[in-house]
């Protein structure tokens, strides 16, 4: 065979390979990360679809002197237990603990100060996983370096501690993922705002953890009514909270692609506007609260009993106004989950992730997510 012949052949070998690659790349499974909430007491499992699932977060762990703690210790190992029984439906399926949340926060300043703490809070997180038998630590810290619930202790040097002590973590689940010869995972759950890219070393905390599931909700507008949950800015609204803005943000801060994962909210915001709203989007609020889960609104609020549903073309984001009661919710549906999920593939994101499961209880969202992401 003649010397440029080989090179022909040797070129079309290597681009077939990198073809391969690409493709194995784009084709990888993405994960589906919910939420599942415990902290109330005993979580009704029975409605669980395993198998739409790559990975269950339980929320949550309190933390107590320094130490990841089971606040309702009897209900909470009842749910491990019947979590991880969900494995028997999909044996691939990851179980960890999410620790901290909006509620029970405000002791992460506290464990994450010292060596000492950061030492007592990562091998009291590993040892509630070695005795459950799961899979993994995720912190959902908020927020580090800034406010959350009020009361909240928090620090200037929360920065270099929250590095610090996911790195410790990381430390000791690799001894446990030794021991048992098992993949022993570590995420966070991240705020969906430019202000905790700021407060933390996102580029350093990165290399520790397997995702950063990435709460693009809760965006708050102040005094107007705005989207909660939006992929895209809004025209009618303009805002800097948005998804894509975002996702763009924590990779300019150094978290690769394939870590990122995207928020999906399976619950909704309601708002209770002034006298004088008219559109509901961009009016001003009275009062805010909490909204009820999508299976709720699907079946009995959207396009029924006054509250007539609308969509943010530009935003991808739909919301319900009712022009009697001046009630306007903003939330996610089929149709914004599946632009989300259409994201998540064009940009090589890890997958999605949502809060929280007993939201939609019908499986609309999850159905879709799995569809599109198929």
């Amino acid at each position: 065979m003649k010397l440029s012949s080989v090179v022909t052949l040797l070129a079309l070998v290597g681009s077939v390979a990198l073809t391969a690659m690409q493709s194995d790349k784009n084709t990888k499974r993405k994960v589906v990360i919910g939420y599942v909430g415990g902290y109330k007491g005993l979580a009704d499992l029975s409605r669980i679809d395993a198998k739409k699932l790559t990975h269950i977060n339980y929320a949550f762990v309190n933390i107590k002197e320094n130490r990841a703690f089971l606040q309702r210790e009897g209900t909470d190992t009842l749910n491990f237990q019947n979590l991880v029984k969900l494995k028997q439906v999909n044996p691939e399926l990851k179980i960890l603990i999410s620790i901290g949340g909006w509620s029970w926060s405000e002791n992460f300043s506290d464990a994450a100060l010292s060596d000492t703490s950061r030492k007592a809070f990562a091998q009291s997180a590993v040892k509630i996983i070695e005795r459950y038998k799961l899979d993994g630590v995720d912190i959902d810290w908020e927020y580090p370096g800034i406010p959350g619930e009020e009361g909240n202790v928090y620090r200037p040097e929360d920065k270099e501690n929250f590095t610090l002590m996911l790195k410790e973590l990381r430390v000791a689940l690799d001894v446990l993922q030794k021991e048992r010869n098992e993949k022993k995972l570590l995420t966070i759950a991240a705020g969906g705002f430019k202000n905790f890219i700021d407060h933390t070393e996102m580029d350093k905390v990165q290399q520790y953890l397997d995702y950063v599931n990435l709460m693009t909700y809760d965006f708050y507008n102040g005094a107007i009514a705005g989207h909660h949950t939006n992929l895209y800015p809004s025209a009618k609204f303009p805002s800097a909270h948005s998804a894509d803005n975002t996702f763009k943000e924590f990779v300019a801060a150094g978290v690769p692609e394939n870590k990122l994962v995207m928020g999906i909210a399976f619950y909704s915001r309601a708002f209770t506007l002034k006298s004088n709203s008219t559109n509901g989007l961009g009016d001003s609020v009275l009062a805010g609260s909490y909204g009820k889960g999508y299976t709720f609104l699907k079946d009995s609020l959207i396009n029924k009993n006054g509250f007539n549903a609308f969509v943010d073309k530009e935003a991808k984001a739909p919301y319900i106004f009712n022009s009697g009661t001046k009630e306007f919710m903003t939330y996610d549906d089929e149709e914004s989950v599946k632009e989300k999920c259409k994201y998540v593939l064009k940009n090589n994101m890890a997958g999605v992730m949502f809060w929280e499961y007993s939201s939609d209880v019908n499986g609309y969202l999850l159905n879709q997510i799995n569809k599109t992401l198929k």
